[in-house]
C-alpha cells in the first residue's frame, strides 16, 4: 500500500449533484409508503434496481441532453454526477419499504395488538419486552384503527397528532441500532471494495446501463444511443406488452397478453418431476435484459441450480426418503419450508471463508496496516482502510453491548452480530455480481446459530431480541442497504471529492432513515393499518413472536435431518468453490447455488434461462461485435420496462387501482 497522504485525482463532482440527490431521495421516501401501500401501485423502492430512482434518471439524462443541445458551452450537470444522484435515490429508496419501515411498526406493537387469550401472550411475551423498545400503550390503537377523523386531517395535521411521547423512546433506542448497523456497513463496504472492484475485477452487471447511458450523454451521443435500431426494438416490446396489459386492467375488454404461465399442472405430483407441481413462468423484460448483461457461467447457474434444487425433492421421494416439514423445528427463514433447503446454511459459510480466502492478502495487509502508526493512502475509498477496520470493530462491540444491555448474552450476542454481517456480506455479493435486481434469503442467520449450537444459546429474552433485531435489518434482503452502498462504491470508484461523496451517503442514509418513519406512521395514522393491505408484513411479524414463544416453551431442536443437509450443502459448496477457483473451463458459478431455494428465483429463473440462452447463441455465432450489437437490444428492454412501470405508477396515484409492472 501506498504510504504517502496525497489522494488520486478523479472525475470532479460538485455539490449540487449531493444536495439534489438528497432532496429527491427525500421525496421518494415521502412518496412511498403512500404509492406501496395505500395505492397498491408498482413499488418505487422495490429491489436492488429501483424502479422510481431509474425513472427519474432517465427523464433527467434525456432532459439534461436536450438541453445540452441548445446551451452546449453551459452544461447544467455531467453524467457522473447524474450517477451520483441516483445511487442517493437508491440507498434511500430501499429504506423506505421493505429495507426497513414496511415491518418496522408493526414489529414494535404486534406483541400488544395481537395478543389474546389463546396465545397467552400477554403472560408469556409481554414481560420480556423491554420498556425501551416498545411504544406505550397510547401509541397503538390509533397506529391500528387511524385518528379520529384522521381522514379528514392533512398530512401536516395528522403528524402533530401522532403520540410522539409514546414513541420517543423507542425511535431512540432502535434508532441508535439502526444507526450502528448502517455504519459498520459503509465500514465494511469501504474495507472490501478494493478487493472486490480492484482485485478481483467483479462485474456490476445493474450497473451496465446507467453507466452507459451516463456515458454516452457525456460523450455527446445520447441522441444515437436512445435512436439505434436495436435499443428502439429492446425499448417498443414492453411499451407495448405494458401499454396492451394496463388497459386491460383498467379496461378489461381491451386484450392482454399473458405474463403468468402455469407450468405445475404439466407436472405430475409424485415421482421425479413432482418437485416441479407448482412451477411457475414469470415474463419481466427487464429481469430478461438483466439476465443477457450478466455472465453467461453466471446465468447458467442460477436456472440450473434451480432446477436441480426441485429435481431434488423427486429423487428423495422416488428414494423413500420422505423427510416431514416437522424436522426443522422453529425457523426464523422467510421462506425455509422443507429441511432440503437447510443446505443453504452450510453453504452460505463455505462462501463465506471462499470469500475470506480470496481476500486474504488484502485482509492481512489491512490487518498490518491498522495495527501500525504509518500514514495510510486514501486511494479510492470514501476513507482509511485503517479506520475502515477500527470502525467495523468498534461497531460491532457497540451493536453486542445494545444487545447484551437488553438481556442477552455477551457471547451470544458476539455470535449474533458476526452471523448478520456475514449473511450481508455474502448476499451483497451475490446481488452484485449476479445482476439479481430482486433477492429474498431462504434461511435467516439466526437459524444457522440454532442449528450449530442448538436453542440453548438463548435466554428467553436474548432469543427475542435477536428475533426481533433480525427482523428489523437483516433478514428481508429485498430491498437490502449494503448491496447499493456496493454499488455506491462501485459508481464512486474513479471520483473526486470523496469525503463530500461521503457526506452524502451519510445525510442520505439520516434523512432516509427520519423521512421515512414519519411517512409510514403519518399513513397509518390516518387510514390504520386495519385498513392497509399490509397482511405480508403482519403475517411475517407475528410468525417471528410466535416462533419466539414455541422456542422457549418447548425447546425443541432441529432434526438430525436438518444437520445432514447443512452438512451436505457445505460439502457440495466445498466442492463447487474448487472447481471454480482451480478448473478455467468449469461451468457452474458456487453463487448459483446459493440462490437455489431462494423465492426471487422462483419468479427470475425463466429470465435468467432467456438471458443465458441469449448470450450463449450471441456468442457463439457472432462473436464480441454481435454482442455489443445486441446488449443495445436487451438494454432497451430493462430501459422500456422501468419506464412504463413508472408511467402506471404515476397513473395510479390518480386512480382507485393500479396497474403493477413489477413483482412486489
Amino acid at each position: 500500500m501506498n504510504t504517502s497522504r496525497t489522494e488520486e485525482s478523479g472525475y470532479p463532482v460538485r455539490l449540487r449533484a449531493i444536495l439534489v440527490g438528497l432532496v429527491l431521495a427525500g421525496v421518494i421516501c415521502a412518496l412511498t409508503p403512500i404509492n406501496n401501500i395505500f395505492h397498491q401501485s408498482t413499488p418505487l423502492g422495490g429491489g436492488h434496481f429501483p424502479l422510481a430512482p431509474f425513472y427519474i434518471l432517465l427523464l433527467t439524462t434525456i432532459l439534461a441532453g436536450m438541453l445540452g443541445r441548445i446551451l452546449p458551452r453551459n452544461r447544467i450537470i455531467t453524467g457522473r454526477e447524474l450517477l451520483v444522484i441516483w445511487i442517493q435515490m437508491v440507498l434511500g429508496a430501499g429504506i423506505a419499504y421493505t429495507g426497513l419501515t414496511r415491518t418496522f411498526f408493526i414489529n414494535l406493537t404486534a406483541p400488544f395488538q395481537f395478543a389474546t387469550a389463546e396465545n397467552n401472550w400477554k403472560q408469556v411475551l409481554q414481560p420480556l419486552l423491554p420498556e425501551q423498545l416498545y411504544p406505550g400503550p397510547g401509541a397503538i390503537e390509533g397506529l391500528y384503527n387511524g385518528l379520529v377523523h384522521g381522514r379528514r386531517m392533512d398530512w401536516l395535521q395528522v403528524l402533530t397528532h401522532i403520540p410522539w411521547q409514546d414513541w420517543i423512546t423507542p425511535l431512540c433506542t432502535w434508532g441508535l441500532f439502526i444507526l450502528l448497523c448502517y455504519t459498520v456497513m459503509v465500514s465494511l463496504i469501504n474495507l472490501f471494495s478494493r478487493q472486490w472492484v480492484h482485485n478481483e475485477r467483479v462485474n456490476f452487471p445493474l450497473l451496465c446501463v446507467p453507466r452507459l447511458m451516463e456515458e454516452a450523454y457525456d460523450d455527446g451521443g445520447l441522441a444515437s444511443f436512445f435512436l439505434n435500431p436495436y435499443m428502439i426494438w429492446g425499448i417498443s416490446i414492453p411499451v407495448a406488452l405494458h401499454l396492451l396489459n394496463g388497459l386491460h386492467f383498467y379496461y378489461p375488454s381491451v386484450p392482454q397478453i399473458p405474463t403468468l404461465i402455469l407450468a405445475g399442472p404439466y407436472f405430475p405430483k409424485h415421482g421425479l418431476l413432482s418437485g416441479f407441481h407448482k412451477l411457475k413462468i414469470y415474463i419481466y423484460p427487464v429481469f430478461i435484459g438483466f439476465a443477457f448483461l450478466t455472465s453467461k457461467q453466471l446465468s447458467l447457474s442460477f436456472w440450473f441450480f434451480f432446477l436441480a434444487g426441485g429435481m431434488l425433492y423427486g429423487l428423495l421421494g422416488m428414494l423413500g426418503y420422505n423427510i416431514p416439514a416437522a424436522s426443522l423445528g422453529v425457523t426464523f427463514g422467510p421462506t425455509l419450508a422443507r429441511p432440503e433447503e437447510t443446505q443453504m446454511i452450510g453453504a452460505y459459510g463455505v462462501f463465506f471463508l471462499f470469500l475470506l480466502w480470496l481476500a486474504r492478502h488484502h485482509l492481512l495487509e489491512v490487518v498490518k496496516v491498522s495495527c501500525s502508526t504509518r500514514p495510510v493512502a486514501v486511494q479510492t475509498e470514501w476513507f482509511s482502510v485503517r479506520l475502515s477496520f477500527w470502525i467495523s470493530v468498534l461497531g460491532m462491540m457497540a451493536i453486542v453491548l445494545w444487545a447484551t444491555w437488553f438481556g442477552m448474552r455477551m457471547e451470544t450476542a458476539l455470535l449474533m452480530v458476526a452471523a448478520f454481517f456475514m449473511i450481508s456480506l455474502v448476499a451483497s455479493r451475490i446481488i452484485t455480481q449476479g445482476g439479481l435486481a430482486y433477492f429474498t434469503l431462504t434461511a435467516a442467520p439466526i437459524d444457522g446459530l440454532l442449528i450449530l449450537f442448538g436453542p440453548g444459546i438463548f435466554t428467553h429474552v436474548g432469543l427475542l431480541i435477536a428475533a426481533v433485531s433480525q427482523k428489523v435489518l437483516f433478514v428481508d434482503l429485498r430491498e437490502s442497504l449494503m448491496p447499493s452502498l456496493l454499488h455506491a462504491r462501485r459508481i464512486h470508484n474513479r471520483m473526486a471529492s470523496r469525503r463530500m461523496l461521503l457526506f452524502g451517503i451519510g445525510a442520505t442514509l439520516l434523512l432516509a432513515v427520519v423521512v421515512s418513519f414519519a411517512a409510514m406512521l403519518a399513513l397509518c395514522y390516518r387510514y390504520g393499518i386495519r385498513e392497509l393491505q399490509l397482511e405480508w408484513a403482519t403475517r411475517t411479524t407475528l410468525n417471528v413472536y410466535e416462533n419466539v414463544v414455541r422456542l422457549n416453551e418447548t425447546g425443541v431442536e432441529a432434526g438430525h435431518w436438518v444437520r445432514i443437509f447443512s452438512g451436505a450443502g457445505a460439502l457440495l459448496m466445498l466442492v463447487l468453490v474448487a472447481c471454480y477457483h482451480r478448473f478455467y473451463w468449469w461451468p457452474l458459478h458456487p453463487i448459483g447455488y446459493l440462490t437455489a431455494y431462494s423465492s426471487a428465483m422462483r419468479i427470475l429463473w425463466f429470465s435468467f434461462f432467456l438471458g443465458w440462452l441469449c448470450n450463449a447463441v450471441c456468442m457463439r455465432y457472432g462473436g464480441v461485435v454481435l454482442f455489443k450489437r445486441l446488449r443495445l437490444f436487451f438494454i432497451g428492454l430493462v430501459i422500456g420496462d422501468l419506464f412504463m412501470g413508472g408511467t402506471w405508477a404515476i397513473v395510479g396515484l390518480f386512480t382507485d387501482g393500479a396497474y403493477q409492472v413489477l413483482p412486489n
